[in-house]
């Protein structure tokens, strides 16, 4: 079997094991918000930061979604984690947009965060914040999902299993396009 076809066969198992009603659940959370005008803050560190930019462009552009990733704001981002700490950079930066009851936190995650394993302690002090001030969380996350799965409104956890070294919740152990350019 060829490097493709592996791949395109593990993608097609991960799909099925996928949890249609949590997909569903969330669609209908994200319904409402956009309904009733909410916002969604779409969260994520390491390679997650980067697929929460690209989740705002598309909220925004095709669904019609207000949505941000404070993680686009480098400057803030950084000033934030010198200053405040790392634990700290969400939910400061929520705390002055104003995250309320009609919005939403949207983490993209692969361990969903744990502050006893301290992975995305900025993560799990976020969604607290959210459920202060009444906010839904909305979760994607891998592994068991970790607090993002324990405390979300909705939640998709992932199939795939992974170390740490091989974490990418969107491919399967190493990214299909940059395998591809090695074999090309």
């Amino acid at each position: 079997m060829t490097y493709a076809q592996k791949h395109l066969q593990e993608a097609g198992e991960i799909i099925r094991k996928l949890d249609a009603g949590a997909i569903e659940k969330l669609a209908e959370l994200l319904g409402k918000i956009k309904a009733n005008g909410g916002r969604v803050f779409f969260l994520g560190v390491g390679g997650s930061a980067g697929n929460c930019s690209h989740a705002v462009n598309d909220f925004r552009k095709i669904v019609g979604i207000e949505c941000y990733a404070p993680t686009d704001n480098v400057s803030e981002l950084t000033a934030r984690t010198n200053d405040e700490g790392w634990a700290s950079i969400f939910v400061e930066w929520l705390k002055i947009s104003k995250l309320s009851t009609g919005d939403a936190l949207f983490i993209l995650s692969v361990g969903g965060g744990d502050l006893e394993k301290n992975i995305s302690p900025n993560l799990v002090e976020a969604i607290k914040h959210a459920r202060v001030v009444g906010a839904k969380v909305i979760g994607i996350v891998g592994r068991d999902g970790g607090y993002t799965a324990r405390a979300a409104d909705a939640s998709v956890i992932g199939p795939w299993q992974m170390s740490m070294k091989d974490m990418n919740p969107h491919t399967r152990r190493r990214s299909f396009r940059p395998e591809v350019a090695r074999h090309a």
